[in-house]
């Protein structure tokens, strides 16, 4: 029964998608397909497109419809990675430590006084680097009601940020346990801000997406990227609007990519030993806090067990097969996405599924770990 299942997927996999390369090798190209085939036609979303870099070798494939009715997803398709941003934001942190501008154990209070001080004198201590390990004790979310259905991100702003400092206290001591905060994000997005006197996309641009050549990277989209765009779907299969993000969630989940600019960017990333940006690089990878003793540790091992955390990004440890990975998932507006890279091999792997299904989110970042185990085996 087993070769059965597994001849019709080879089948179907020679008509079902889109692929483009740029150079790729035949492995590369030939994995990279049957995995993103295999994997629409498990998890039955509307659209997935799914790529990979090893060396200086790229495959891209597409499968299913970027919008109703539409093309196939492919490297150029614009979408949003929801939390993929938070690793964007653990590297303009890297960019500004090793600049001289902050440093990775300043509090929060220091650039930005308004959200450095509360009701629990913890706050006081809140640290950058506790943000960007995601140990800064701070709920998932700033409670918050609903905006207009065209605007629902609206009333997250920074003077709920620090209205909800002053009453609350933080759930545990910053640095002691690892609980996952889109609140902590915004929070280090605006201390950035704030210690560079610059607006953070501003910094984004300047640190990261412009001197890689990113240019569909942003948190505005253009008319002609909004033509590009995948549209994303609910979990009972409808249609999402495209909203906007606002100004406030830029530091925990508000960009617009395409798998190539995503994948230029794990170029970037991979470059481990080149001497321009090295010290950049270095801050961005370190394991900051190990799992052992922290307590608590929720939210983070949906795409994998995480073992340490480094700026914004999730570290697992090497096991068996697979190599060391620093990964990060993401999720908005009926968009699920997951990017990862083994540092010391040579590869990353990035893929997209237009619908919400926490089923489908868990099996595609356990595929792309595993396919990056088989282009980089130990």
């Amino acid at each position: 029964m087993r070769c059965a299942i597994f001849a019709l997927l080879v089948t179907a996999s020679s008509f079902l998608g889109v692929s483009t390369q740029a150079h790729a090798d035949a492995l590369l190209d030939e994995v990279v397909t049957f995995t993103g085939d295999v994997l629409y036609l498990q998890t039955k979303v509307p659209g997935l497109v799914i790529g990979a870099v090893r060396g200086g070798d790229v495959a891209i494939h597409g499968v299913g419809e970027r919008s109703d009715g539409g093309d196939a997803p492919d490297g150029d398709t614009v979408l949003r990675i929801g939390s993929i941003t938070k690793a964007f934001t653990g590297q303009v942190l890297a960019a500004l430590a090793a600049d001289g501008t902050v440093s990775l154990t300043q509090t929060v209070g220091k650039t930005a006084p308004d959200l450095g001080r509360g009701a629990d004198p913890n706050v006081a201590k809140l640290r950058l680097i506790d943000i960007a390990t995601q140990s800064s004790g701070l709920p998932r979310e700033v409670p918050h009601e609903h905006g207009p259905p065209d605007d629902p991100f609206a009333p997250i702003t920074r003077d709920a940020f620090a209205e909800w400092l002053k009453t609350e206290t933080l759930l545990f001591p910053p640095g002691t346990g690892v609980l996952y905060s889109n609140f902590a994000f915004d929070l280090l997005s605006i201390a950035l801000s704030e210690a560079a006197k610059e607006p953070y996309p501003d910094l984004l641009k300047k640190h990261v997406t412009s001197p890689l050549g990113m240019d569909d990277t942003s948190f505005v989209l253009t008319d002609a990227q909004r033509k590009r765009f995948m549209q994303g779907h609910g979990f009972d299969g409808k249609a999402l609007p495209n909203v906007p993000s606002g100004d406030v969630i830029v530091g925990s989940g508000g960009l617009y990519s395409t798998p190539k600019d995503l994948l230029r960017w794990m170029q970037w990333h991979l470059d481990r030993l080149s001497p321009e940006d090295a010290e950049v690089r270095m801050l961005d990878h370190a394991a900051y806090l190990v799992r052992d003793g922290l307590d608590p540790v929720s939210g983070m091992d949906e795409s994998g067990h995480m073992d340490a955390m480094s700026l914004g990004w999730v570290v697992m440890m090497p096991e068996g097969n697979r190599p060391l990975i620093l990964q990060k998932a993401g999720g908005l507006q009926g968009t699920f996405t997951y990017i990862a890279f083994a540092p010391t091999r040579g590869v990353a792997a990035f893929v997209a599924i237009n619908k919400f299904d926490f089923a489908a989110a868990m099996g595609m970042a356990e595929a792309v770990n595993e396919m990056i185990a088989t282009l980089a085996p130990r």
